[in-house]
């Protein structure tokens, strides 16, 4: 049973977030053909320089799939830990791209959103196709007294969410758990709809989408407001390997 945590090292949580991110790649795995990226294999395995985080940095590709990162890290003294699944799609589809992250604090935190690959102040078509839907599951989640809206100090952070970002934080519990695994599940076979019946993007205007997306990409992780947080714990050369691996360098 999930309850608030008392220890630390909060291994039972970490492991059910990670089983969710791998329920989520299993369907990923049925849909898509994914090939592991070797250029960053030596981030498979990973550790702090105190050797008590571990962590593990997973990136594959395919046709239709630009980069997708699948992670984890766990810090046993701490009782912080990180699950990562991102996917940002290729080109060829204007189709968002779908972002997961839980952390335990040692409380919950959850981030779930489709980012935007247009401007949603103009183009009210992507607008009401891709953000429409989830608005009402936005509104809930507000609602709930369980949990608690988490605004980032990071302008750029705050500007790349959609407006419809599932972003909150909350007390680990069975209810939360079962909340976020339901949540995460209909984020995931929404998204994989829309990638199955969405028309293709014209070849000329394909190159121009493809560096706005890695533009996006590489800045989300270069202004991330936890680095100087990763320098302390990794040192120096290993943040900056785990920076390039997440966007791409």
């Amino acid at each position: 049973m999930v309850e608030q945590q008392t220890n630390l090292d909060n291994i039972p949580v970490f492991e059910q977030l990670w089983g969710i991110t791998n329920e989520l790649r299993e369907k990923l795995d049925t849909r898509f053909q994914l090939h592991p990226n070797d250029a960053t294999r030596e981030l498979q395995s990973y550790s702090s320089l105190t050797g008590e985080a571990h962590g593990s940095l997973n990136i594959f590709s395919g046709s239709e799939i630009d980069y997708l990162i699948h992670s984890w890290l766990r810090d046993s003294k701490t009782g912080f830990s990180n699950t990562r699944l991102t996917i940002w799609l290729g080109s060829q589809t204007r189709v968002p791209h779908l972002a997961y992250e839980f952390v335990t604090v040692p409380h919950l935190f959850f981030y779930i959103d489709y980012i935007p690959r247009s401007d949603l102040s103009t183009d009210l078509e992507y607008l009401d196709s891709y953000y429409e839907p989830v608005n009402k599951r936005y509104l809930e989640l507000q609602a709930n007294p369980s949990l608690e809206e988490f605004t980032s100090r990071s302008l750029y952070i705050r500007q790349v969410q959609s407006p419809t970002s599932l972003c909150f934080i909350s007390q680990v519990t069975d209810e939360t758990i079962t909340l976020l695994r339901t949540i995460a599940h209909e984020m995931m076979d929404r998204w994989l709809n829309w990638v199955d019946r969405v028309e293709p993007v014209a070849a000329e205007e394909q190159p121009a989408l493809a560096a706005r997306d890695l533009f996006i990409r590489r800045t989300i992780v270069e202004r991330d407001p936890d680095i100087e947080l990763a320098v302390r714990l990794f040192g120096a050369e290993m943040t900056d390997k785990l920076i390039r691996a997440l966007w791409g360098g």
